[in-house]
């Protein structure tokens, strides 16, 4: 009907025509409260990277203690959920039992709508009547509009608005509401958080730390399922991609279970690496992988790339240098019955390729197949894969040349340049000691922090590098044969 209205002045004058001879449909009425100039059901809305997922309201300066939590709770550290009470006077009107429900669906745009809060109330004077409560925001200063009045007279009910003192407390306050009423005021009060299993995980931001159990106590009231908040306490620096985390409300367990694209996994969140941002990009290069390729995962962490890749009967090979990961991923492979179908390695990654990778190449080399197959290699370590790329020059020197056997690699890197995909190029092109220009493709995956990027960089290894001389003889190396992205750069400025 909102589309309608601007789209053809015909159809509009049509449906106020119809709103003038059917006074019962809650959407024509809608259009009679456009006209009266009250808009029902629309506001400006925000999306904010916070606690919630759902838009928030922006407020009408009219009865904001609706939304908000009695003001002596400003600067609260240690969560008293009694402090947040207060009583604020709302419009409602008086109405027969009978007909309640007819008027809340002729008046459901005017009715408050608040979750958690009960739009009728018993009427404390008369047993045979109920209070309807109205939102205050579309009722100010207790006066009903032109349209809401047709409305009471169509169904015969006084149009007479009376104050009601509703009784608010901490379980009617959303989880920004409480924290933006205690946080010291103009500063941020959200703080994204990650959900992994019954954990939430929080960073929290130098300001917010003084309040950090509070914050904790309220995402876990206010989150069903959430029995536990934790907060990063360094970044992700150590040999095993894990972090220190403090407990900041709830029970201290962090193993836990997480779904993602129908699998199921279980973890140490405080041991191993588990990031749910990730779901997409695992679905998305699995999807690449057909029936008995082969997949080399260099740095498998607890399964999310092997265990759905040996499920599509691929040919896997799962590293990881954790224990604490080998022994999830060891773990997850039996929950999710794929154990006889994975070879798995507690190994550096490099020690990785150089073994059982560079040993499974030398056997594709050696078959002969019927179907073509594809040979992946994953390395999802991105503040370190490229450097370990180097690793594939001259990896099978010494065999016999075939560019039947020439695996993709799916690289994962950081970038905080003005262009990352450029950047991330010339580092693997660095590393590996040829251009890939022409050659590779790159994927954003997901912005990490403001000016940091994680992308996926995938290419095939050039036969000049894998093999240490041209492949198939006769051709030019690749190194020779392709221009590098500074070349082609120079080239263009002087065209």
């Amino acid at each position: 009907l909102w589309r309608l209205g601007y789209s053809a002045r015909l159809r509009k004058t049509n449906l106020y025509r119809t709103a003038a001879s059917d006074t019962s449909s809650p959407a024509v009425w809608m259009l009679l409260a456009r006209r009266s100039g009250r808009v029902p059901g629309l506001f400006a809305v925000v999306q904010r990277k916070g606690f919630f997922t759902m838009p928030e309201t922006v407020q009408p300066s009219s009865n904001p203690e609706l939304y908000s939590p009695h003001p002596d709770v400003r600067g609260m550290t240690v969560l008293n959920r009694e402090a947040f009470k207060r009583t604020v006077a709302v419009p409602v009107l008086k109405v027969r039992k009978e007909i309640v429900h007819t008027l809340l669906k002729s008046l459901k745009h005017t009715v408050l709508q608040r979750p958690g809060l009960k739009r009728v109330v018993e009427d404390p004077e008369d047993e045979d009547s109920k209070l309807v409560i109205l939102d205050p925001h579309k009722v100010p200063e207790f006066s009903l509009g032109e349209s809401e009045r047709e409305v009471l007279k169509q169904l015969h009910i006084n149009p007479e608005v009376s104050k009601y003192n509703l009784e608010l407390t901490y379980e009617n306050f959303k989880s920004e509401e409480i924290l933006r009423a205690v946080l010291p005021e103009g500063q941020d009060v959200t703080s994204g958080f990650s959900r992994v299993g019954h954990i939430a995980h929080v960073n929290l931001r130098d300001h917010q730390l003084p309040y950090r159990h509070l914050i904790g106590q309220v995402i876990v009231d206010k989150n069903p399922g959430i029995t536990c908040v934790v907060n990063k306490t360094n970044i992700i620096d150590s040999t095993y991609r894990n972090f220190q985390m403090e407990v900041l409300a709830g029970e201290s367990n962090l193993v836990t279970k997480v779904k993602e694209n129908n699998f199921t996994y279980e973890l140490d969140f405080a041991k191993v690496y588990w990031n749910p941002r990730l779901s997409t990009e695992h679905g998305r290069v699995v999807g690449l992988l057909k029936p008995g390729d082969v997949l080399c995962d260099v740095f498998a962490g607890i399964g999310p790339f092997a265990i759905p890749a040996a499920k599509k009967k691929c040919v896997v090979f799962a590293n990881d240098l954790n224990p604490e990961s080998y022994h999830w991923l060891l773990h997850n492979c039996k929950l999710n019955k794929v154990d006889n179908k994975i070879k798995a390695f507690n190994m550096d990654g490099r020690d990785f390729l150089l073994g059982p990778v560079r040993e499974q190449l030398r056997k594709e080399l050696t078959l002969v197949k019927e179907q073509k197959t594809a040979f992946h290699i994953v390395m999802n370590l991105p503040a370190l894969a490229i450097e370990f790329l180097d690793v594939f020059r001259h990896l099978l020197a010494g065999e016999p040349c075939s560019t039947a056997v020439l695996p993709t690699v799916h690289c994962y890197g950081f970038s905080k340049h003005e262009d990352p995909a450029r950047d991330i190029q010339e580092r693997a092109e660095a590393s590996l000691g040829a251009s890939l220009q022409g050659q590779c493709s790159t994927y954003l995956v997901r912005n990490v922090a403001p000016n940091k990027e994680m992308l996926c960089i995938t290419f095939q290894i050039p036969a000049d590098v894998l093999y240490e001389q041209p492949c198939p003889a006769g051709e030019e190396p690749a190194s020779k044969r392709l221009r590098t992205s500074r070349d082609f750069t120079e080239e263009h400025l002087r065209s």
